[in-house]
């Protein structure tokens, strides 16, 4: 397994202009990361120049640019969706220009009005043209397991199903199974769909994460992609980030 961050790690700062993306492909060089998943919210544009130069800047480091990650709310009727499947192709094309190789998006929650089925149909329908859509750039969207239709394991996987894609497949974040009383075994039934692992330090409702419970269960699963490092408690990340690091690749060299 190779060990990474999210740019949301440091949201605050990249929000605040406190830190560009380029200062933050410059930390995770100078923490050991082996490489960035760049958050959509952070780019100060999208255009090919700009592109061009963060994709050169991360080879120069030795860096990879591991993924993106958008947001996404393709529960909703043709027309919002239309507008939510149309931003998630323009991302599409940006993950292709930086040269990663998947791209992280939400299925997003339940308008109020709608029942659960009609929510499920419409999500199919949005994801499934993305999948299609990226596959032809050879680019895999990871559904993350984020509330709404995907709080439980088997919502992410029904979607999983029905969308039948193989440029769809899951973006298992370890913190966000709260909803029931086994996450460790929604986590352990996740990891074989998994093209990503987003790894926080606490569960969504505060309880430390077990990582080397959690390492064990990725192994088993034959997981070998990236933890990519999602730090959100209230510590310092320019603290936090490089302590959670090393604790971490401690437990994946082995």
């Amino acid at each position: 397994m190779k060990v990474g961050c999210c740019a949301y790690s440091y949201r605050q700062m990249l929000t605040s202009g406190e830190m560009s993306l380029e200062a933050f492909i410059e930390k995770a060089y100078a923490i050991g990361l082996d490489g960035v998943e760049l958050t959509a919210y952070y780019f100060q544009t999208t255009d090919k120049p700009f592109l061009h130069h963060i994709k050169r800047l991360a080879l120069t480091k030795g860096v990879e640019i591991s993924g993106t990650a958008i947001g996404g709310a393709f529960c909703q009727d043709d027309g919002p969706r239309a507008e939510h499947v149309a931003m998630a192709k323009q991302w599409v094309d940006v993950t292709a220009t930086l040269g990663a190789p998947w791209m992280r998006v939400f299925a997003g929650p339940v308008p109020e009005g709608a029942d659960e089925k009609q929510a499920f149909a419409w999500a199919v329908a949005g994801l499934q043209e993305i999948a299609t859509y990226a596959g032809e750039q050879g680019i895999t969207i990871g559904l993350e397991n984020h509330g709404g239709l995907t709080a439980s394991f088997q919502g992410l996987k029904a979607l999983l199903d029905a969308v039948d894609s193989p440029w769809l497949a899951a973006n298992l974040d370890l913190g966000n199974y709260t909803h029931g009383d086994d996450p460790y075994g929604e986590i352990a039934a996740t990891a074989p769909l998994a093209i990503n692992v987003h790894a926080k330090t606490t569960m969504g409702d505060g309880q430390a994460l077990d990582y080397p419970r959690i390492i064990t269960l990725l192994r088993d699963a034959g997981y070998q992609g990236y933890l990519s490092l999602e730090y959100e408690d209230e510590q310092d990340p320019v603290i936090a980030v490089p302590r959670f690091t090393t604790y971490v690749k401690t437990l994946t060299r082995w």
